[in-house]
């Protein structure tokens, strides 16, 4: 692979609400990135659970600290004991802070952490637009029940791919977070998510396609797929309810993939495959540079007139 190439790869999982299992694939897949010398590997949001309800998530929040922790550890050893470096994107929840309480929120965040190499987290953005929707013939959800907005525009990564602009699913709806990051330095944009099938199948291409034209930019689109197990006998004893039925399962749309700043799809997670997997895209910073200096939509750009 040429020096001015950098590989990414990207995740996808199923996560269930047992955190434990959750990591040990999470584990696996940064072990196969590093054996297919990936320099940064991407997953999708909530990697750590997905939960029940809104009461199940901060109950499971409050074990998510921990995962990092452990998440931490197994990147610092796993880079030593194959001795290549790997950079690590992934969306997790965190508990609500003191003075979240403090101020009667209990909500958890939905967090997209950048961890390095030796295991430091560089970054910790906190989701902006949240999923309050009643889909046409799909389900009713409304995350900010669980979930408290971010009030942050993240700042742009050094990675080792290029500069890397931060977003969490929904974001990628909102065009104005996209252009905000590509004029802070953005070559990269980055959307973990858990799509639902509905939305899926209508706009995920679509969005993540528009985003990568508006911007000129790579688009990383970890996702969440398949039907998600939320059964968690610990919880269901303490709290006296019944596992989750077939009518309350959660399914999540999949189809991950990697944009060009051109629009052009260069992979593509593959639906026949049932489980975790990784795709890989080699990122040439040059012919991104290329389709810029051709189409020079950041010099022809009518500040004076949009804000």
């Amino acid at each position: 692979m040429s020096n001015k190439l950098k590989r990414v790869a990207v995740a996808q999982l199923c996560s269930s609400a047992d955190l434990a299992k959750n990591l040990k694939v999470v584990k696996e897949l940064i072990f196969k990135a590093i054996q297919d010398k990936a320099d940064v590997v991407f997953f999708p949001e909530a990697s750590d659970y997905i939960s029940q309800s809104p009461l199940h998530s901060r109950y499971l929040a409050q074990k998510s600290p921990q995962f990092i922790r452990q998440l931490q550890l197994v990147i610092t050893d796993l880079v030593k004991e194959n001795s290549r470096n790997i950079d690590v994107s992934i969306g997790v929840h965190l508990p609500p802070t003191e003075q979240d309480l403090l101020d009667e929120n209990d909500r958890v965040r939905n967090v997209l952490l950048y961890i390095n190499h030796e295991g430091k987290i560089l970054q910790e953005y906190q989701k902006l637009h949240l999923f309050d929707v009643n889909v046409p013939n799909g389900p009713i959800l409304k995350e900010s029940t669980s979930v408290q907005p971010g009030k942050a525009i993240p700042n742009v990564i050094e990675s080792p791919l290029g500069k890397l602009g931060s977003a969490i699913c929904y974001d990628i709806r909102f065009p104005e977070l996209s252009l905000k990051l590509r004029s802070m330095g953005a070559e990269i944009l980055c959307f973990p998510s858990a799509f639902t099938i509905k939305t899926g199948e209508a706009h995920w291409e679509l969005l993540g396609r528009a985003r990568a034209v508006d911007t000129q930019c790579f688009v990383l689109m970890p996702g969440q797929v398949g039907i998600h197990d939320l059964s968690d006998s610990e919880w269901e004893k303490q709290q006296h309810v019944s596992a989750p039925t077939k009518n309350s399962r959660r399914e999540s749309w999949g189809h991950s993939m990697v944009i060009d700043p051109w629009g052009e799809i260069i992979a593509h997670a593959d639906p026949s495959i049932i489980g975790p997997q990784l795709i890989y895209a080699d990122l040439n910073l040059e012919s991104l540079q290329e389709i810029r200096n051709k189409m020079p939509l950041w010099n022809q750009r009518r500040d004076d007139l949009f804000h």
